[in-house]
């Protein structure tokens, strides 16, 4: 096991949460890559970090467990990251993914997290698109008045 890997995640949750993550991709929004991820968790905008457990050299991703502990941001490890490229739709290996909208995601991401003992992040949990308003025919409702 890599000296940053905090933890062990079980198979059926490993699996779980690269399904997960290839739901996310196409109903949510993610970032891809160790600096994108990065950037994400700064900023304040990951809900949930996965990151791979064979990222070699180690250092790529070692900072991204105790960013996401300063922050926190839940995160979980898969095993490798070609599985982690592939969920994403890369041909190549992913190091570490932010999930930044749960999108359909959100039940089996939950799940995971809850699972592996953290707790998810207060604007993960109050997730939808707001609604846009409806602009107002100013013009029509002065007329009426008259």
């Amino acid at each position: 096991m890599a000296s940053y890997v905090k933890f062990e995640v079980p198979k059926e949750l490993s699996d779980k949460i690269i399904n997960a993550v290839s739901v996310a991709k196409d109903t949510g929004k993610i970032r891809k890559g160790a600096n994108e991820t990065t950037k994400s968790i700064e900023s304040g905008k990951a809900k949930v970090v996965v990151i791979a457990s064979d990222v070699n050299p180690e250092e790529i991703v070692m900072h991204l467990p105790i960013l996401c502990e300063e922050k926190g941001i839940p995160f979980v490890y898969v095993p490798t990251k070609l599985d982690l490229g592939r969920a994403v739709g890369l041909n190549v290996g992913c190091a570490a993914v932010a999930i930044e909208e749960l999108g359909g995601a959100k039940g089996e991401i939950e799940d995971v997290v809850v699972k592996l003992g953290q707790k998810m992040p207060e604007g993960a949990k109050a997730e939808t698109k707001k609604e846009e308003k409806k602009p107002t025919n100013l013009v029509k409702e002065k007329k009426k008045k008259k």
